[in-house]
């Protein structure tokens, strides 16, 4: 067991060591990740471990360093999947969310979309006329001290992995967190990944 270090520089390298992982063994979960990170360093599990936000940091700097150009490609080619997804599931009101949308996703990583559709069961009829098979799962994001609970359903799509959270069409307008203290779940609409894809492929034609 590792007992000597600061409890912040145990954390950071706890952090350091997991991003490390999930940019080269393609992970996307982040409490794996500690997990294996701790275990490689000699962390006991139960340490303190880090948050999944300086994580992500660490992610972004490791993937610059390390993976500018394949990063940079692996990005708009899943960013370029996620548009024509929400172009097809436009009238259920679709947002980007999630790790494609940070910018720190890898090359197997699921597109995670939010959906606000009037009716929820008119998406798993779309996926059916579509001929998409599907599973799903339930979950709850919070606003303020609420849970609102959500349908969820993952599939595969033109060979790409998508997640998608099925909410009621109210909660639209309110901003979503992952629990009761947790973090603001960032979205992006139609127009706004069209416009991140633009900045994108005029960066690299510069």
């Amino acid at each position: 067991m590792a007992r000597n270090g600061s409890k912040g520089g145990i954390r950071a390298r706890i952090a350091a060591a997991a991003a490390r992982i999930m940019a080269e063994d393609g992970i996307d979960d982040f409490a794996l990740a500690k997990r294996k990170a701790a275990r490689q360093l000699g962390v006991d599990v139960n340490h303190s471990l880090p948050r999944n936000d300086e994580i992500e940091a660490e992610l972004r700097t490791y993937r610059a360093l390390y993976q500018p150009l394949d990063h940079a490609a692996n990005l708009v080619e899943l960013r370029s999947a996620a548009l024509e997804a929400m172009r097809a599931l436009e009238r259920f009101k679709p947002y980007l969310t999630g790790p494609v949308l940070k910018g720190i996703a890898g090359p197997h990583a699921a597109i995670e979309l939010q959906l606000f559709p009037e009716n929820s069961k008119d998406v798993e009829l779309f996926l059916l006329e579509h001929a998409i098979d599907y599973s799903t799962h339930q979950s709850r994001r919070f606003a303020g001290d609420r849970a609102h609970p959500v349908s969820g359903l993952k599939f595969d799509w033109n060979g790409v992995a998508f997640r998608l959270s099925v909410f009621d069409p109210r909660d639209e307008r309110l901003v979503l967190k992952t629990s009761v203290a947790g973090r603001v779940l960032e979205r992006a609409g139609i127009r706004e990944v069209a416009a991140l894809l633009g900045r994108e492929h005029g960066a690299a034609q510069a």
